[in-house]
């Protein structure tokens, strides 16, 4: 089979899946953009009004705390995630006595669907009626935080919930990259008397830095996406004060009905979601080429 055969080959197989992409992500993404320079309410046609919507947009409070919350989320979730992933999946991989059962229960949560996650802990969590506020009560400590519904934590609340879920996916990823390290170079540092610290510091840390890197961006990416978590908890009030992006973008969008808005907050989400994908995958690359 020749070069052009092979290529021919190669084309036709991939020619479906790149349809399909285009169909259901290119075209919607070119579509989002287009609209977010108009004036369209879903019903007339559409009226071309060049940056309206994002100078309006600059000026919107709501979008400025929505901003904020979700860089909360992400500095918290960038921070913790990948590094107590990692702790876990290093104890995992190890002889510990029930790992075989602890394996399946880290990795429980991130099978639940977003939205039952979030109704879960609002029974946890809930100022009123939530466990967490019950047990504070019982131990004698009368403060009642307002852990969700309130303006100050309910950013890091939806950040904890997030951590809870999307652990157990993280630290498969790491756990099979660990599994996966030659088995001769541990051996061979055991032999060199190598003490179990240094390993992880200078064998397992540095082989694993690509692996690290794309956990990262799969949560810098997640946090951008959510949105069933806030809806379940908070429901982006009071006041739209626990809003993050994706769940101002919906409120704008299909309960006030202002479809070029919510177009426009759509793009600036595309963008800065995937800018800081691109920036983290790039500089973990370059970090581990280093």
């Amino acid at each position: 089979m020749n070069w052009l055969t092979t290529r021919r080959t190669f084309t036709l197989m991939i020619a479906p899946a790149l349809l399909i992409y285009t169909v259901y992500m290119v075209y919607p993404i070119l579509y989002s953009i287009y609209y977010s320079f108009t004036s369209y309410d879903g019903v007339s046609p559409a009226t071309f009004t060049g940056l309206s919507n994002y100078r309006e947009m600059m000026q919107d409070t709501v979008f400025r705390t929505s901003v904020q919350n979700t860089g909360i989320i992400l500095g918290i979730a960038v921070t913790l995630l990948v590094p107590l992933a990692f702790l876990l999946a290093v104890l995992l991989s190890g002889n510990v006595k029930g790992s075989a059962i602890l394996r399946p229960l880290v990795f429980a949560p991130a099978i639940v669907a977003p939205i039952l996650v979030g109704l879960i802990w609002i029974f946890i969590l809930d100022p009123k009626i939530g466990l967490v506020n019950a047990l504070l009560q019982a131990v004698g400590i009368a403060i009642q935080p307002q852990w969700v519904g309130g303006s100050t934590l309910s950013p890091y609340s939806i950040a904890f919930v997030y951590l809870w879920q999307q652990i157990g996916f993280i630290v498969t990823i790491l756990y099979a990259a660990i599994r996966m390290l030659p088995r001769d170079v541990m051996e061979a540092s055991t032999l060199d008397g190598a003490t179990r610290f240094q390993q992880l510091r200078y064998i397992t840390v540095p082989m694993l830095r690509e692996s690290f890197g794309i956990c990262t961006a799969l949560v810098v990416t997640g946090v951008f996406k959510i949105f069933e978590l806030v809806y379940a908890l908070t429901g982006g009030g009071p006041v739209h004060l626990s809003e993050v992006m994706v769940s101002y973008m919906y409120y704008v969008t299909f309960t006030t009905l202002q479809y070029s808005y919510g177009m426009a907050l759509a793009v600036v989400v595309f963008v800065i979601g995937a800018v800081a994908a691109v920036v983290t995958l790039f500089g973990m690359k370059r970090r581990a080429a280093a």
